[in-house]
This record gives structure tokens, C-alpha cells and sequence, in this order.
């Protein structure tokens, strides 16, 4: 089996960075929205409750739509049209959507009803934590919410479609319509001076807002799939005869049931975040959305492009491609993601003052954010690293092996919440999630390694200490200069904010420079990328 040439890995990079790109817009459209959301709602109760009502939707979508259905989808769909042709494939399609829909249909009500029925409960038996302000408005707003849940797990499982078919793009341009509409309808509750007195009567506005992307989104997903050849074919005979759901369930199972726990346990946290005090799930939930910033832009669009890829190279059998496109990945995700991870660790408090302080959002909420924001930043390299490493078992339809490390990981994951949210708060809940998360990459590896697929570790070592070696020389010089100047700056808004954002950008072109001068392979490959596209 042939090594994988520069130019196919040239076809990791090039659709990753233009997933990327447009991911990096949607991604500064969701520091406006982070930004308008604490000016609007404040990192108290009410946000609490909005953000913990919007978790169970997303729930939903993240098990149904982007997560192991349609992970598992891309290599079902791979092995159907390789087989008996694009038609057949389409008619199996149109089975797999019928019957998703009906099931999501049905956990949209049950989800509703049950959440109305709480609320209820709460109030007639005067249960205290049910008729806390938190919980009662997120109880109220999670029939509003719901019906999104059933519009993004079908766009997730179009978009695993047409990253088969190498549209990967335009299905990226989707993803900023949540955004658009949120911002849309803050800007508009920020001009008109929401208070937090005013938010119960305005939380249903945005939630309102939230539907409409969800039918914009899937609107859109559905156009790419008939325009690229994929549109779902219905036919009577099909639905009978057809095997394909059953097959799906049986490929997706462990890794829904990895997801749901891991979906749950995320559900845990925040549930536990509610009970510390009101600013724990607003510090938790903000800081989340600043180091998605680096998973979305980089890891999440280059695991998108390579499950497809490596689907295609383990229907051919070719593991060592496989191994080798994962280890190439692997030393991009170091490359990118280690110096954000030190920028957060150590400049998280210019970052969350210009991004959150102000409006309904005050000190004591900021300061609440500033441990979540140390520990989640340490923990960046290995969310991104997992995006890589996990698209190696689903394309060879290795399920129950991630099922495995997910199950131990969460595990220790609620175990160490409870024993480190008493003494560290909030903080301890997101260094718990790393440290679980260091586990989950490890455990991985292992398995790799006994199916004879372990990357070159001294080449990943050797990438990664090359990656903080040269993150760490960036960071003290601009700390160096920063700490000089930083509490002249903290008193002039705009200033900050200036220096704020040239604080980040010069940590990029410094990265960049040091990496040309040592001759790190990454940037030659990333520049001769560009360079073609150009």
C-alpha cells in the first residue's frame, strides 16, 4: 500500500481550509453573539436559563445530526453507491429520512410535553428547584426551542451526504444563519435597552429566531443534495424491501450510545453548574464558545473532510493511507491549535473584558469565567485531536472501540466534577472535562495502536513539542510587553479592545515567522495550499 502523495494530502487541506474559512466567519459572527449576548442577557439567572434550555436541542443534534449517525452515514452511503450505483443509493437515502423524521418527530413532542409537564409539577408541589427562576423560564422555553432539534438532525445527515460527494463549502455556509438571526434579534434588544427585568418576555423572541434558521438551514441543505445528484428518491418498493435503517442503527448504535452519555454527562455539568450559583453556566457556556473558536475553524472542518477520505481508503482496504492521513492531520492540529491554547491560557483576561464585560454583563460575572477559561484553553489541543482521531474507527466501522474510551472518559469525567466543583467552583468542572479528555485521546492511541494503525508517535511528538516550543517563545515575548501596558489599557474601552485584538493577530504572524525559520514541514504544506488555490 503506497504512501499517500502530497498532492492527495493537498485534497485533506484544501476543502478543510475552505470548510475552515467559512467556519472562521461563522465563528467571528459567534464572538458578535457571545459579545451581544452578555451586553443583552447578563451572566446571571436568566441567562442560566436560556442557555440550559438551548443544551437540550442541541442535544438532540449533536447525537441525531452531527454526531454518530452521521458519521456512520458517510461509510454506509460510501459502500451502497459504490456497489449498486447512485439510484439505489438515493432510494435507501430517502428510507433513512422517512424514518429519522418520524423518530424525530417523536422525541420533539415527548421532550415538550415532558418539560410543560415538569413546569407544572413544580409549581402545584411547590418543588424548589423546579420553581427556581433558572429552571422554571428554561422549562418554559424548551417547547419554543425543540422543534429546531428536529430541522438540524436532518441537515446533519444531508451534510454527511454531501461531504461524500465533496460539496463541503456551500453546506458550511449554513451554519452561519444561526448566528445572523441571533445577532439580528440581540442588536435589536440591546438598541431597544433590554433589561433583565425585560428578559422572560424576550427570551421567547430569540427563541422564535432560532426556528427560522433551523428551516432556513435545512432548506438550503436539501437544494445541495438535489443539485449535486443526491436528492432522496421515494419509492413505495423501496421503503418495503429496503434493509438500510436496520443496518444504520446497528453501524450508529455504539456511537449514539457514546454520544448520549457523553451529551448527558455534558448535560450533567451544566445541571450541576446550576445548583453552584447563577453565574457558573453563563461563565462555563461563554468560555466554551471562545475555544470552540480554534475546534470549529481547524479541527472540526479538517475531521469533516477526513472522514470522507479515510471512508473511501478503508473501502479500498488501504489502511496505510488511512494511517498515514491521520498522522498528517494530527501535525496540522498541533500546529494550529497549541499556540491558541497558550494565548487563551494566558491572555484570557483581555480576551473575555473585550468580549463580555459590559451591559447586564458585569466584573463579578467575568471574574466567575476566569478559571473556566484557564482550564478549557489547556484542554484545546486534545478536543481538536479527537476530531482526527475518531473519524479512524467510524470509516472502518469500529464502533463499539470510541464506545469504550467515551464510556471510561465520562465516567471519570462526573467523578472528578464532583470532587473538584467544591473547592474550584465552576473552574473545576471545565479542568474535569480536560482531563477526561486527555484520557478519551489516550485510550484511542491504544486501540490504534493494536489494530496495527498508532501513527509515527515520535513524529506527533516531535510536531507537538516542536508546535509549544515555538508557542511558547510567542507568548512570553508579547506577555513581556503586554503586562507592561495592560492596566493603562484597561482604562480606556476602545484602546483595549485595540490592543486586544493586535495583541492575537501579532501571536499569529510571530507563530508563523518562527515556524519559516526553524522550517516546520507544516507551514511549507499550508502556504503551497494556498498558493495553488490562489
Amino acid at each position: 500500500m503506497a504512501e499517500t502523495k502530497p498532492d492527495e494530502k493537498k485534497t485533506l487541506l484544501r476543502p478543510s481550509l475552505g470548510v475552515g474559512a467559512v467556519t472562521l466567519v461563522s465563528r467571528l459572527l459567534g464572538l458578535v453573539r457571545v459579545r451581544l449576548e452578555a451586553s443583552v442577557l447578563g451572566g446571571g439567572a436568566l441567562a442560566s436559563a436560556w442557555f440550559l434550555a438551548f443544551s437540550i436541542p442541541n442535544l438532540f443534534r449533536r447525537i441525531l445530526g452531527e454526531g454518530a449517525l452521521g458519521t456512520a452515514l458517510t461509510p454506509l452511503i460510501a459502500g451502497i453507491e459504490k456497489e449498486r450505483g447512485r439510484e439505489e443509493m438515493r432510494r435507501e437515502l430517502a428510507v433513512i429520512f422517512i424514518a429519522l423524521s418520524c423518530v424525530l418527530a417523536l422525541i420533539v413532542i415527548a421532550a415538550s410535553l415532558l418539560a410543560v409537564g415538569l413546569r407544572r409539577y413544580g409549581e402545584a408541589c411547590n418543588i424548589a428547584y423546579l420553581c427556581n427562576q433558572r429552571m422554571n423560564v428554561a422549562l418554559r422555553l424548551l417547547p419554543l426551542l425543540m422543534p429546531y432539534a428536529f430541522f438540524m438532525c436532518l441537515v446533519g445527515a444531508a451534510t454527511a451526504v454531501l461531504n461524500y460527494a465533496r460539496v463541503f463549502v456551500l453546506p458550511a455556509l449554513g451554519a452561519l444563519l444561526l448566528n445572523i438571526f441571533l445577532i439580528s434579534g440581540l442588536f435589536v434588544g440591546l438598541k431597544l435597552h433590554v433589561t433583565v427585568a425585560d428578559l422572560p418576555d424576550f427570551l421567547p423572541v430569540l427563541s422564535g429566531l432560532v426556528l427560522v434558521s433551523g428551516v432556513c438551514q435545512l432548506i438550503l441543505t436539501l437544494l445541495l443534495l438535489y443539485f449535486c445528484g443526491r436528492f432522496p428518491r421515494i419509492g413505495h418498493a423501496a421503503m418495503k424491501q429496503s434493509k438500510v435503517v436496520g443496518k444504520l442503527f446497528r453501524l450508529s448504535l455504539p456511537g449514539m450510545i457514546a454520544a448520549s452519555v457523553l451529551q448527558i454527562s455534558f448535560l450533567v455539568d451544566r445541571m450541576l453548574a446550576v445548583k453552584l450559583n447563577d453565574q457558573a453556566v453563563p461563565a462555563l457556556t461563554f468560555v466554551d464558545r471562545l475555544i470552540d473558536l480554534p475546534i470549529g475553524i481547524f479541527a472540526v472542518s479538517l475531521g469533516s473532510v477526513l472522514m470522507a477520505s479515510m471512508s473511501r481508503a478503508a473501502a479500498e482496504e488501504d489502511y496505510e493511507k488511512l494511517r498515514d492521513q491521520m498522522l498528517f492531520s494530527l501535525r496540522h492540529v498541533y500546529f494550529v491549535c497549541t499556540p491558541m491554547a497558550l494565548c487563551v491560557i494566558v491572555f484570557h483576561a483581555p480576551l473575555l473584558r473585550v468580549l463580555c464585560l459590559g451591559g447586564n454583563y458585569t466584573a463579578s460575572d467575568l471574574d466567575a469565567a476566569r478559571s473556566v477559561a484557564v482550564f478549557y484553553g489547556a484542554g484545546i489541543p486534545f478536543f481538536c485531536s479527537l476530531k482526527i482521531l475518531l473519524p479512524a474507527f467510524y470509516a472502518r466501522r469500529k464502533m463499539k472501540q470510541p464506545l469504550f474510551a467515551s464510556l471510561i472518559a465520562i465516567g471519570t469525567n462526573i467523578v472528578l466534577n464532583l470532587l473538584l466543583m467544591g473547592p474550584l467552583r465552576q473552574g473545576g468542572i471545565a479542568l474535569a472535562t480536560t482531563i477526561s479528555s486527555i484520557l478519551n485521546n489516550s485510550i484511542l492511541l491504544c486501540l490504534l495502536k493494536k489494530d496495527s494503525l498508532m501513527p509515527d508517535w515520535k513524529e506527533m511528538l516531535f510536531a507537538s513539542a516542536r508546535a509549544l516550543g515555538l508557542s511558547l517563545a510567542v507568548v512570553f515575548l508579547l506577555w513581556k510587553l503586554y503586562s507592561a501596558y495592560e492596566e493603562e489599557l484597561m482604562l480606556h474601552r476602545w484602546l483595549d479592545i485595540s490592543a486586544t485584538v493586535l495583541l492575537f493577530a501579532s501571536a499569529g504572524v510571530l507563530y508563523l515567522v518562527f515556524a519559516g525559520l526553524i522550517r516546520s514541514p507544516e507551514t511549507g504544506e499550508l502556504f503551497s495550499v494556498l498558493r495553488r488555490r490562489k
